[in-house]
This record gives C-alpha cells, sequence and structure tokens, in this order.
C-alpha cells in the first residue's frame, strides 16, 4: 500500500508539547493483522506515562492503544474479521499506537464493535474493559456464583468504571467503590456500586480489593482484607513491600492487560472473545459507555489537551478524539 498517512507522535520524551503532527508511511498487514481505518481513540495513563519516560529512538514513536474503526485489509491467515467490518481494541504496548489513520493489530486482541455504540463511544472501553475482565476473571476467578465484598479504589477512574459494572452484571459481589468528589460518588453509584465511600473511609472485612494506586497502601489493605483475601494491582510502584500481607495469607495479583499480546500467548485469542462479549454486554444494555468527554479531531493539539486531562488525575471516565 504505497500511500501515506496523517498520524501523531513525538520524538523527544517529555510534558504533552512534544506530541507532533507526523506524515508517515502506510503499514502492511501481516499474517494475522488487521489494518484498520481509524475513527476514534481514547487516551490512558499507559499514553501519558510513555510520552512523559519513554525514548522514542531515532524515529518518531506514535502512541496510543485504545481505537475503534473499520478494517481496510487483512492479513493471509486472517479468519475473525474481513474488510468493512468494525472493530474495537487495544492493541499492543510493543506495536506502533493508534493515533494514526491506518494501524495494525493482531486479529486475536480485536472484538467486533457493540452495533449500538458509535465509535467514539466504542474507542473508550477496550483498554479498560479487558483490564477488569482480567482482574475479576482471570487474577481472582470470580464467577457467576461468587460472592463477598470487592472494594474498587478509584471507582469513577477508567478501569474503575468497568470493574464496578462487569462485577455487578456477572457476580454476586457487594460492590463498594471509593471516590472523592460529589461527581465520582455519582458516577461510580450510577455505574452500580452499592456503595461509595472516601478514599479514607476503607471498610473492614472486604475480600477482594482493586488497586490503580498501590504505593503506600500495602499495610492498610493488610488491615482491611479478610484472611486470604486478594488483592490485584495495575499499578507498578517501585520498592513494594508485600509482607504486612503474610499473616493473613492475602493474595498479591498483577494485572497487565498486554501480557497475553507481549508474549503471544497461547490463549491469545481470549481477549478477541471477552472484547466480543462485552460488546453483547453493551448491545444488551447492560454496560455503559464511558466516554466523558469528546475533543474533536485527532490531532497533536487534541491530544495534548487529552494528555494534560488525564495527567491531572481528576478525570471521570474516558476522554476520546474521533476523525482526522
Amino acid at each position: 500500500m504505497a500511500q501515506n498517512m496523517r498520524a501523531v507522535g513525538y520524538r523527544t520524551a517529555g510534558a504533552p508539547g512534544v506530541l507532533e503532527d507526523l506524515e508517515l508511511p502506510a503499514p502492511e498487514p501481516g499474517p494475522r493483522d488487521l489494518l484498520v481505518r481509524v475513527e476514534a481513540v481514547s487516551v490512558n495513563p499507559a499514553d501519558v506515562k510513555l510520552r512523559a519516560s519513554a525514548d522514542p529512538g531515532p524515529r518518531p514513536r506514535v502512541l496510543g492503544f485504545d481505537a475503534a474503526g473499520t478494517v481496510e485489509a487483512v492479513g493471509a491467515e486472517v479468519t475473525l474479521f474481513a474488510p468493512g467490518d468494525a472493530v474495537y481494541y487495544a492493541g499492543s504496548i510493543d506495536r506502533p499506537g493508534s493515533n494514526q489513520q491506518l494501524h495494525l493489530v493482531d486479529e486475536r486482541i480485536a472484538g467486533r464493535k457493540p452495533s449500538s455504540l458509535g465509535f467514539p463511544e466504542a474507542a473508550a472501553l477496550p483498554l479498560t474493559t479487558i483490564t477488569a475482565w482480567e482482574t475479576l476473571f482471570d487474577r481472582f476467578r470470580l464467577g457467576p456464583d461468587s460472592t463477598g465484598t470487592l472494594l474498587v479504589l478509584g471507582a469513577a477512574g477508567g478501569v474503575g468504571s468497568m470493574v464496578v459494572q462487569l462485577a455487578r452484571a456477572l457476580t454476586k459481589l457487594h460492590v463498594v467503590g471509593t471516590a472523592s468528589r460529589p461527581e465520582s460518588r455519582t458516577w461510580a453509584l450510577e455505574l452500580g456500586a452499592h456503595e461509595v465511600v472516601g478514599h479514607d473511609e476503607l471498610p473492614h472485612g472486604v475480600d477482594f480489593v482493586f488497586s490503580p494506586f498501590t504505593a503506600g497502601q500495602i499495610e492498610r489493605y493488610a488491615e482491611i482484607l479478610r484472611p486470604g483475601g486478594e488483592i490485584t494491582a495495575i499499578d507498578e510502584p517501585p520498592g513494594l513491600d508485600l509482607l504486612p500481607l503474610k499473616s493473613k495469607s492475602i493474595t498479591f495479583h498483577w494485572e497487565l492487560m498486554f501480557t497475553r499480546p507481549l508474549f503471544q500467548t497461547a490463549d491469545m485469542v481470549v481477549q478477541h472473545e471477552l472484547l466480543n462479549r462485552a460488546a453483547d454486554l453493551v448491545d444488551a444494555g447492560t454496560l455503559r459507555a464511558t466516554l466523558a468527554a469528546n475533543l474533536g479531531p485527532i490531532d497533536a493539539a487534541g491530544l495534548r489537551k487529552a494528555h494534560e486531562m488525564v495527567e491531572d488525575g481528576h478525570m471521570v471516565g474516558k476522554v476520546v478524539l474521533s476523525g482526522f
């Protein structure tokens, strides 16, 4: 495909201002790849973290994980999709990102776009949905009859919003969220939390903790969890000391939704399957889209603004950009 495309990337790590508009050659799909015409993208903390600290090397780096768009072409071994299909996905951390007009993604980590959602609403969902799903059903190994209390830290955030919804829809857990502002509390309750408490009012006797902000919290978790309880963390605080968890035999899990595509695991297609299941739940009205702001076109100016909003740390739901 001898054509160029618009993209947004950076040449030097730093503040949001390093993001710039680019023109790059369009990519060619590998055997299992979909070539997707990107219609909308969402910005996640992972984008912000990489832009601020990851040296892109000799070529500009294009960021972006969440995307929704239309399949333009497929690789020779693709069986799950065909040109013209509408898809949504979160991509992989070891490949060029979705902030470009034409983007490659392995078919095994893409799902069918929920038919009831537009591209912007769909783009808000994949990364947070996969992370929440893997937290609940891969790490905690919960099922439809699972009971107990789940504490969701940052329940109005991107991943927290999906943990709350999936736990309510697909388990029998009592879901307690944390939020500090009135709009965050309202958002978490509307998504299905049974109750919402302040970040400094954590309940005791919980069975499961979802932790997006783990630094300095381990002793606190050890105190509030029941013996045999479990924690899943999605951040990476340096020097984390887990010894306070030992006396209660508390299990600590890591969750990184990029693990399957990064290591090409044998069960990589699970992400395709869970995104399709999530699309069914959205179309049935069971799951709600978490788009909170659509900043318009996918360009450097819009992405700088989106990065600033995510970096601020007070986002409720997700910020999206749509159209090139």
